[in-house]
């Protein structure tokens, strides 16, 4: 039997943010002066549109209204997507950054930066961007070499189909 607060939520609304076609990623109770806010990240392979959040915010809020799961205090539901600078922490995340650049801790200490091209079941094959002027190098790296991962955002990077015209 699950013990803390968030856990109890995990079991609570999982199955409900699964039946409209998203993963449940995160939850998080915070406390803001003397309001509470749930915050539910939620996401898919394809993401998650406007229109999927609002319909999966108004399912949690009716489950979450017909338990006590929140207790009787007031509280603020806020239900939204990974950031674009995303934690990747699961399996499914590396398989959703393909294509994305992002920034490694590895396990001995190093960090990488580099894009991720394909993701298997044993790790990653990536492209590290050359240096002044370098051509770009591939590298395989295991997942378990990898200590944490976030995605990087990028402002002036090229269309596949900029590239190749």
């Amino acid at each position: 039997m699950s013990t803390t607060q968030s856990e109890r939520l995990r079991e609570l609304l999982e199955p409900l943010v699964t039946s409209q076609g998203l993963d449940l990623e995160e939850i998080a109770v915070d406390s803001v002066g003397r309001k509470r806010v749930l915050r539910v990240v939620v996401d898919s392979d394809t993401g998650a549109d406007l229109d999927q959040i609002a319909d999966v915010s108004r399912a949690l809020s009716a489950k979450l209204d017909e338990s006590d799961a929140m207790g009787a205090g007031e509280y603020t539901l806020e239900v939204g997507t990974p950031g674009a600078e995303r934690l990747l922490k699961e399996h499914r995340h590396y398989v959703r950054a393909v294509d994305r650049l992002v920034k490694f801790q590895l396990t001995d200490g190093g960090e990488l930066v580099a894009r991720i091209l394909k993701v298997d079941d044993d790790g990653l094959d990536l492209e590290v961007p050359g240096v002044k002027g370098r051509k770009a190098t591939a590298r395989r790296l295991a997942l378990s070499d990898v200590d944490k991962a976030r995605v990087q955002v990028e402002f002036n990077r090229k269309d596949k189909n900029e590239e190749e015209a």
